[in-house]
């Protein structure tokens, strides 16, 4: 009964305002997805030293992004609804004489669906809007985190390829369910709800990829002090004899 309530709710907004309900859903979402890798992190950590404390700005930052990028994914989801229809009506049924002697009417049969629509729709996703959320994920990521952009340019270096793999591993047979079962409103919610374990991987790519970020600055801030301080702070003076 509440999950009925809470459909019949959720339809209502979406029916009212669909970009701001699409935008706290899936904000929603992907908060609860790094709240996850979070909460993981800390629990499969080796040692009490990696472990850290709960960063809500970063969560803040996955909900700013799911917030941004959902509203497009609904549009884009309109557009694969009228570019490749599922749906298509059957021939119709013949006239033919009936028991009276007049003619039955012709009768259309259920919808049927068409296969090769469907998997031009799943196609079309993962070889245009996957690469398109890994690029806008990777590069609003690093500019929420405030990186130089020639380190923005080493994340995408780094995290492309696995994670475009790794979704194309994963998010087809996600994807084919969606547009196969799921009516337009709820397909946006209904990959971020499964996409929260994929925002626990994409979280945990990205901490890592900070952290070794964060260990190239502090080198290279090491580096530039130890060139920088005056030699003669690093010598002793002790016995030194000064000829004439």
């Amino acid at each position: 009964m509440a999950a009925l309530t809470l459909a019949r709710a959720y339809q209502h907004s979406f029916d009212t305002r669909p970009n701001v309900t699409l935008a706290i859903t899936g904000g929603s979402l992907n908060a609860l997805g790094d709240c996850v890798a979070q909460i993981a992190e800390n629990t499969f950590s080796s040692s009490t030293k990696e472990r850290r404390k709960y960063d809500f700005v970063r969560t803040v930052r996955f909900f700013a992004y799911g917030a941004t990028i959902s509203p497009f994914l609904g549009r884009w989801n309109a557009f694969l609804e009228t570019r490749f229809p599922l749906h298509r009506v059957s021939r119709t049924v013949r006239q033919r004489p009936n028991a009276a002697g007049g003619l039955v009417r012709p009768s259309q049969g259920p919808p049927s669906v068409s296969y090769v629509a469907l998997a031009k729709r799943v196609a079309t996703d993962q070889l245009i809007m996957a690469p398109t959320g890994l690029v806008l994920f990777i590069g609003s990521m690093g500019m929420m985190e405030g990186r130089t952009r020639s380190q923005i340019k080493q994340k995408y270096k780094d995290l492309f390829g696995d994670a475009i793999l790794a979704n194309w591993k994963v998010w087809p047979l996600a994807q084919y369910v969606n547009f196969r079962y799921m009516p337009l409103p709820y397909r946006v919610p209904f990959s971020q709800a499964c996409g929260v374990l994929w925002t626990l991987y994409l979280s945990l790519l990205n901490s890592r990829e900070d952290k070794k970020q964060d260990a190239r600055v502090a080198d290279n801030k090491r580096v530039i002090y130890e060139t920088e301080v005056p030699y003669e702070q690093h010598t002793t003076h002790k016995g030194t004899k000064h000829v004439v």
